[in-house]
């Protein structure tokens, strides 16, 4: 039986995710967590939507969050790095992950509660306001609370694999300790560096320096959907996500891993 701790979780995701993940490959996943009366849970609602859900919502008694990050096979990115309409891997990869993602969150469900914990689950995405396009359970911000990395000027959240990849979460009335978060930005931007190439490759100028334009990203994912409506519900893009410093990797960290510690 499953170890309900947290190196326990982490190799069972990690174990299930490579197992089922054909057929693109790619790093093991990434795991964080958090306590579900972390206060920054109160703050999404100010932060991402009024009717964000709390852990609570999800789960009565909940005491934990798991959030986990799929990193996509290198391949798959750079079959997306060209301008234009999302790439056929890229859309393939974004629908089988978000399958993927669901059935990691059924299978620990189902372990949690053999162990006689509760365990609640979101859908891997499209659990947002369609008018509004604000999400009431957002797997980034989750995935933020729970340490797993910081956000880039892309809005996406950028891991120490990068940002290439899909991010899930679920609720349990485990107890788990809080895993810390990031001090350091982990976008080269935001940490006072030239950069700002995200914005460069946006196709449907929805990126600036300054801001993002919902509608105008859900409309370009929108049309890739039709492009790619037989591989499933493929509204998605990537193109801020590919050929950058922070794909892979925190690009702060491995700066100043080149350059030594930073002084005290």
């Amino acid at each position: 039986m499953l170890k309900l701790d947290k190196e326990g979780i982490r190799r069972e995701i990690a174990r299930y995710v490579g197992l089922h993940r054909a057929p693109f490959p790619g790093d093991e996943p990434l795991t964080g967590f958090a306590s579900a009366l972390d206060p920054l849970f109160q703050k999404l609602r100010k932060a991402v939507s009024p009717s964000h859900l709390l852990p609570e919502d999800l789960l009565p008694s909940a005491q934990s969050v798991v959030a986990f990050f799929i990193p996509f096979e290198r391949a798959v990115a750079r079959s997306n790095v060209s301008g234009g309409p999302a790439s056929r891997e890229w859309a393939r990869a974004y629908v089988d992950t978000n399958r993927l993602i669901e059935g990691v969150n059924r299978h620990m469900a189902a372990l949690f509660r053999l162990s006689g914990y509760g365990a609640a689950v979101t859908p891997a995405t499209h659990n947002f306001d369609p008018a509004r396009l604000l999400s009431d359970w957002s797997h980034r911000h989750v995935a933020y609370i729970a340490g797993l990395g910081r956000f880039g000027a892309n809005h996406m959240l950028i891991t120490e694999k990068g940002c290439c990849g899909r991010l899930g979460s679920f609720v349990t009335t485990l107890p788990l300790d809080g895993d810390e978060r990031p001090r350091r930005e982990s976008c080269l931007h935001l940490n006072g560096n030239p950069c700002l190439r995200c914005v460069g490759r946006c196709v449907g100028e929805a990126l600036s320096p300054v801001g993002f334009d919902r509608a105008k990203c859900y409309a370009v994912c929108r049309e890739n959907e039709e492009r790619h409506r037989d591989l499933g519900k493929a509204d998605v893009c990537g193109k801020c996500l590919v050929g950058l410093p922070c794909s892979w990797t925190d690009p702060v960290s491995a700066v100043s891993n080149r350059r030594g510690p930073d002084p005290a």
